[in-house]
């Protein structure tokens, strides 16, 4: 009895020395090479990468017909997708952790890191976990999981070619970053009406209306005679490229609220040959100090350079008025009447 219970051991013992042997041969080769390959030289090939923060942001984009957008096919900053695209390229092997650090920086990858899911022809390839900079600031530590090598036990450091920096920032999973910062971008030919409320002074409301072969412009209801065509075409050739400055970063949800209560100080509205049509409403944005000049003291009560906008989807996003006024200020294409009015700093310029 004991014998063969001694044989039931020694043939365990050597079952689980085969396994060894056999994962050792399997992986043979692969901490030096497979292991560290987190480019994909063909980034044709990839078609979505999802990027999860720390702080539990997750953003999903995903590219067809060459073409960046969110999960839900939004539009997104397409510049972004190219960084990521060129980090995924260029990413290279620095050097290997100190034996000392290995364990300590594993345990910090386990606990916090960006995860970088990089998908290929639509099946999952790489993904990437992304830790701490070293201290140097020339290198990030990473690991790396792979459907080719699998995960890999310990991280490495890694560059992007050519470039000394941080990888880490090109990643970033917040969806304000991710938003696509166009607003208008028509050719004459696509827009058929546009109409401009101005709710603070009404009579520098205007509208233009394309006729195919000729153009109408009206204030307040009433068709301008001796319109020059020539700034009519220079007026809506404004609205080829259009964006906003940036998103809120600001306004509470409260606080986004109460603005959309208040009254828009324009309203600016543009429907499409195609049967689209874009309303935005500007707000402008309140000051709670008194804003200094170099040579003298201005009291504004409200922002000069930036104002609130809605969009139609009813994001609130910072617009700058140096973008917008060509599209809001009429006076400076068409004759409109508009002698007795009092100037507002930021919208119309004294």
């Amino acid at each position: 009895m004991k014998k063969l219970f001694t044989l039931i051991i020694s043939l365990i013992v050597l079952s689980l020395l085969g396994y060894y042997i056999f994962q050792l041969n399997q992986n043979k080769g692969k901490s030096d090479t497979k292991l560290i390959e987190f480019s994909i030289s063909n980034t044709e090939t990839i078609d979505k990468v999802i990027i999860t923060e720390p702080s539990g942001y997750v953003f999903e984009l995903k590219r067809e017909g060459g073409v960046w957008t969110d999960k839900n096919g939004g539009c997104i900053n397409q510049e972004s997708a190219g960084f990521i695209l060129s980090a995924i390229k260029t990413i290279e092997f620095k050097g290997y952790l100190p034996n000392n650090a290995l364990e300590d920086q594993k345990l910090k990858m386990a606990s916090s890191h960006i995860k970088v899911e990089i998908f290929e022809n639509g099946e999952w390839s790489k993904t990437w976990f992304i830790g701490d900079a070293t201290q140097d600031h020339y290198g990030q530590i990473m690991q790396l999981d792979s459907r080719q090598a699998g995960k890999s036990d310990y991280p490495v450091i890694m560059k992007l070619k050519g470039l000394n920096g941080f990888i880490s920032p090109t990643f970033f999973a917040d969806p304000r970053k991710w938003m696509c910062t166009k607003v208008f971008s028509l050719d004459i030919s696509e827009i058929a009406k546009v109409d401009v409320k101005m709710n603070e002074e009404p009579e520098r409301s205007f509208s233009v209306v394309n006729k195919g072969s000729s153009f109408d412009v009206f204030q307040q209801g009433e068709a301008l005679e001796n319109v020059d065509t020539a700034m009519v075409y220079r007026y809506l050739n404004s609205y080829k490229k259009i964006h906003y400055n940036k998103a809120n970063y600001v306004l509470s949800p409260m606080q986004i609220d109460s603005l959309k209560k208040t009254t828009p100080f324009a309203v600016l509205t543009v429907d499409e040959t195609n049967g689209n049509s874009t309303r935005i409403k500007c707000f402008r944005i309140q000051l709670k100090e008194v804003k200094q000049d170099k040579s003298f003291v201005d009291y504004h009560d409200t922002d000069a350079d930036h104002f609130w906008a809605e969009l139609p989807s009813g994001q609130i996003v910072k617009c700058q008025y140096h973008v917008f006024n060509p599209l809001l200020l009429g006076h400076i294409y068409f004759p409109l009447d508009v002698s007795s009015l009092e100037t507002h700093d930021g919208l119309i310029p004294k």
